[in-house]
């Protein structure tokens, strides 16, 4: 279990300073909507244990020099409950945020609804969905991080609703909270861990970890082009591995299989300054073959979706289209690098949608506002590939192929014999420089 801190002193780990908002005005019934008896002595209580007014603490802060709406949970005020006067807060919280254009962060530490409102407790998600989908429409970035504990409607809405959601390590996140799961369930299901492995969660970072990490995301989302204007492209990487080109198609297929070549890995480090991890695709599942993120290169911010060499799985198209639209959302421009010898085709595979997994990144990329430049930086083995490379700015290296299938299963499907398959890859014309004599890239890039 995570350690578990107050409201404030959440907010005093994050944020370099702090202005708590006004409560806003209302009228509220005795006792609540619901007259329900000693509701009124609760909050009092509650009120004297914790010295708040209400269960969340809202204001403007800054961190590293950048504005921030921030709303920070306080678990000690009946669990860190919804309510209306909740809901009235986080509202004014969210207009003001659109109002001045900044970005909004949660730190979340919260049960569920307010039992003692009953269900004007529980419609204040819905007036929270609202407000965060409103903030998304406005094109600002929305940042969760979960504390201990995130549940119920509170991890439904703020927490799995946001852009990029970074959960505090031991944490419980999850829609059951501890008292009201089947007496069977496993725990560790109900772990910010076990929700980062089933692609819930962005990342997992110490108390320690969580100032700095906040503070690179928000530098990153926050520095995307201005509204109504569009991003320069990407420009390609330069290459990082051979530069002398293949003389037979069989060749270029052995230098893109080729162990020793760069990886995906190698040239986000080389491109980037700093980046950040976007990971899962919100459908339980993540891809560690599809690395997803932004990252910094000469002073501004570039989304990525790289593949890492292997048969992509749905997930991993599926987290490539979400950063694709998170990024075109906020004006950032995109880079995808395209390294696979194909989508995953095994039963389980196609049992959580393969197709359609595809059939949506091909979607996202012919949709996208913002520009996406590709390069092809080892194998491209079909629709599996292509469907992450851009339609008119995708370029190679020269230690990369790029072919509507495999040689070896081309061979197959023709019925050609297996001393053919050599054969059938010049056939193929997989090679950097037939791709652009083709026009299926733009060119070669250099070291």
């Amino acid at each position: 279990m995570a350690d578990r801190m107050t409201a404030r002193g959440a907010i005093a780990e994050v944020a370099d300073a702090f202005t708590e908002f006004p409560a806003p005005d209302g009228v509220h019934k005795e006792n609540g909507p619901l007259d329900w008896p000693g509701y009124d002595d609760s909050r009092g209580r509650a009120m004297e244990r914790t010295g708040e007014q209400e269960s969340v603490v809202c204001g403007r802060a800054e961190l590293a020099g950048r504005a921030l709406v921030l709303i920070s949970f306080e678990f000690g005020f009946l669990g860190g409950s919804l309510g209306e006067r909740t809901g009235d807060r986080l509202e004014a919280a969210y207009t003001y945020a659109r109002e001045h254009r900044l970005p909004v962060v949660s730190l979340i530490a919260t049960g569920g609804s307010r039992m003692q409102e009953g269900m004007r407790a529980l419609t204040q998600l819905q007036r929270v969905a609202r407000q965060s989908t409103l903030t998304r429409a406005a094109g600002l970035p929305q940042i969760a991080v979960l504390r201990d504990p995130a549940t119920g409607g509170g991890w439904a809405t703020l927490g799995a609703g946001a852009d990029v959601v970074l959960a505090l390590r031991g944490a419980q996140v999850g829609f059951a909270g501890s008292r009201v799961r089947p007496a069977d369930a496993d725990p560790v299901a109900y772990t910010a861990e076990s929700q980062l492995a089933a692609g819930h969660v962005d990342t997992v970072v110490r108390h320690g970890e969580l100032r700095a990490a906040v503070a690179l995301r928000l530098a990153l989302l926050t520095s995307g082009a201005a509204p109504g204007t569009t991003p320069a492209p990407a420009d390609p990487p330069a290459a990082l591995g051979r530069t002398d080109l293949p003389a037979t198609g069989w060749d270029a297929v052995l230098r893109a299989r080729a162990p020793e070549r760069p990886r995906a890995t190698a040239y986000l480090d080389a491109y980037f300054t700093e980046r950040a991890s976007v990971q899962g695709d919100r459908c339980g599942g993540a891809d560690p073959g599809m690395l997803c993120g932004f990252g910094l290169r000469d002073g501004r911010t570039i989304a990525y979706a790289a593949q890492c060499g292997t048969a992509t799985r749905p997930s991993g198209y599926r987290t490539a289209a979400r950063l694709i639209r998170l990024a075109e959302r906020l004006r950032i421009p995109v880079l995808t690098l395209v390294d696979t010898p194909g989508a995953a085709n095994d039963a389980a595979a196609e049992r959580v949608g393969a197709g359609a997994a595809i059939a949506d990144l091909f979607a996202a990329v012919a949709d996208c506002a913002v520009p996406v430049t590709t390069l092809v930086i080892g194998e491209g083995g079909s629709g599996g590939a292509l469907a992450l490379a851009a339609p008119d700015n995708t370029w190679a290296t020269p230690d990369s192929y790029f072919s509507v299938i495999a040689p070896e299963l081309a061979a197959a499907i023709l019925k050609r014999d297996v001393s053919q398959i050599q054969a059938t890859a010049d056939d193929l014309r997989p090679r950097p420089q037939d791709l652009v004599e083709l026009g299926v890239v733009r060119g070669l890039v250099t070291p």
